[in-house]
């Protein structure tokens, strides 16, 4: 983990359904928990950054807490909740102001006190003047400082919080507001550095305004500005050309003034790829994929702790629960998500809520790690899911979990008969014919990694962050111009099965973005790509530059 200074933690907790999560995401500012009537909808503990009055801290929620409960769940959830009490700087019961005072109310203040901590009551869902005696029944608890609340509203709050600014440290001066700022956006999974995203922005801005300004007369496939390529330089002006198709490649036609124009709009896009992409300060990494395959685990291995619940019922994870790992000078932050199931199969609001949420940390994630249950296969809603995360451009990376009982035969297909098997025979090329298997269910993902682990016995999960790293850096990376359309010119698009009447004459090929590579094609015709002519540009890219584990994006442009 890091070893960066950490912001004073608040905890927030109390017994289900009196409003800890209202009172959350009001004080982070952001609806970073899942609320609603049901309770017990939060088990996991959520942390985000928040700031009063300049001051910059952190808040946790917790899932409601029944001390006497011996359930499963309900004891996970105090078992969270006591890490979260630990960490503390100070602790918020949340208490609802409109019920009478129950036992349990009073056996968790009773665990509070004994802690020995700065301790706040709020007596929440006061939401007018009228109700402001409620609090009166709650000193019986033998919590000096009560507030009176409306976590939904916002009412009182700022009381609450300028009590909790008191115990807070005072800055030690401007490098430490500074800093707890930096610490403030990186919890937050925002842009870190300013100065390397106002660079970012504007190279992109630059580029698409080259892209978008290049007279296409000045370009074109054959005459790339080299000695051993230029028309000018050679005895035959055509000789750049001899090898191009030239149905689909157009023939130069370039004046020594057109030409020069060219090498400067060139050399100013090779300069603007040559610039060093700025790497994230962060990696964030979600885990997907359906109910019990293994994602809390598998977070659980990868940060090293217990950060989420686990147990063998489908569905327990409903919030996403990040935690930040460094390794090796990277920082990657991983996001279990809810598994996604099928809209007809969520019936509760908060399942609903739950996989809304889930899209939501996908979409803002770099990289997806699909996890598919060995026992199980590849099933129609892991394609699904797999679907989500390549229309969405992020990077992808299967993970084959609970391999260890697929070797063992202690479980048996469901169903794909051949990995049955497969299984049966216990020989080392029986994950080849898995993998191809897995292969054949999830065709558009040909570009994925594919890792076969067991999360429960950590065999396997040491190869996923040196993958992590490699996709992470072919997400990121860039082509010139130039490599690009001299890769262009050896490509035989005669080899591409493409009607006659959706063939296209390609000018210009340039990669215009990155994370996901996104490459410009100008054509003849303003005509939507066949998609078997883009298949075969992509997979040509792929032979030549890699970009493994990541989609690549090609948009066609008449000119």
């Amino acid at each position: 983990m890091s070893s960066k200074t950490v912001s004073p933690l608040v905890a927030i907790v109390g017994r289900p359904n009196v409003g800890k999560s209202t009172l959350f995401n009001r004080i982070v500012g952001s609806r970073r928990a899942i609320v609603g009537d049901e309770p017990g909808i939060t088990r996991d503990r959520l942390y985000g950054p928040s700031e009063w009055r300049g001051r910059h801290f952190r808040v946790v929620d917790t899932g409601g807490i029944l001390p006497d409960d011996k359930d499963f769940i309900p004891s996970e959830i105090f078992r969270q909740a006591q890490v979260a009490l630990e960490e503390a700087t100070a602790i918020v019961l949340v208490v609802d102001g409109r019920t009478e005072l129950a036992a349990p109310d009073m056996e968790l203040a009773r665990l509070l006190r004994r802690m020995g901590k700065p301790l706040f009551l709020a007596v929440n869902k006061v939401d007018t003047a009228k109700q402001e005696d409620l609090p009166q029944d709650f000193y019986r608890l033998g919590i000096h400082n009560i507030f009176p609340v409306s976590a939904e509203h916002g009412r009182g709050l700022d009381d609450l919080l300028d009590a909790l600014l008191k115990l807070f440290p005072e800055p030690a001066g401007e490098a430490a507001q500074s800093g707890s700022d930096a610490n403030n956006r990186l919890t937050r999974g925002e842009e870190a550095d300013d100065e390397d995203a106002s660079r970012r922005r504007r190279r992109r801005r630059a580029q698409q305004s080259n892209i978008r300004n290049l007279d296409i007369k000045t370009i074109r496939a054959g005459d790339i500005v080299d000695d051993n390529f230029a028309g000018k330089n050679s005895p035959d002006k055509n000789v750049s050309n001899r090898n191009l198709p030239g149905q689909y490649l157009a023939e130069p036609d370039l004046a020594e003034q057109d030409l020069a124009e060219h090498a400067l709009a060139e050399q100013a896009l090779d300069e603007e790829a040559a610039l060093p992409e700025s790497t994230p300060r962060e990696i964030k990494v979600a885990i997907i994929g359906h109910p019990n395959v293994g994602k809390s685990t598998l977070l659980n291995r990868l940060t090293g702790a217990d950060r989420a619940i686990v147990s063998p019922m489908p569905g327990t994870t409903r919030d996403a629960v990040d935690e930040l790992v460094e390794r090796d000078g990277k920082q990657f932050r991983f996001i279990d998500t809810a598994g996604i199931r099928r809209k007809g199969k969520t019936e509760l609001m908060a399942e609903k809520l739950s996989v809304v949420m889930a899209r939501k940390h996908l979409e803002a994630a770099d990289i997806a790690l699909l996890v598919i249950d060995a026992t199980e296969g590849v099933s129609q809603l892991d394609a699904a899911i797999a679907g989500y995360a390549h229309e969405s451009g992020r990077s992808v990376i299967i993970i084959v979990n609970k391999w260890d009982l697929v070797i063992s035969g202690e479980k048996k297909a469901v169903s794909q008969s051949k990995a049955a098997r497969m299984r049966e025979s216990k020989r080392p090329a029986d994950r080849d014919a898995y993998e191809q298997r897995l292969r054949y269910g999830l065709k558009f993902l040909s570009y994925a990694p594919v890792l076969f682990v067991s999360a429960t016995t950590g065999k396997g999960t040491e190869k996923i962050f040196p993958v992590l790293e490699q996709v992470a850096t072919e997400r990121r990376k860039r082509v010139t111009t130039g490599e690009m359309n001299r890769f262009l010119k050896h490509v035989d698009f005669e080899r591409a099965s493409v009607p006659v009447r959706s063939r296209v004459r390609i000018y210009y090929l340039t990669q215009a973005a990155v994370a996901p590579p996104t490459f410009i094609l100008f054509t003849d015709r303003a005509v939507k790509l066949h998609f078997s002519y883009q298949r075969f540009l992509e997979n040509q890219i792929r032979a030549a530059f890699g970009f493994v584990g990541t989609p690549i994006w090609i948009k066609n442009r008449a000119h």
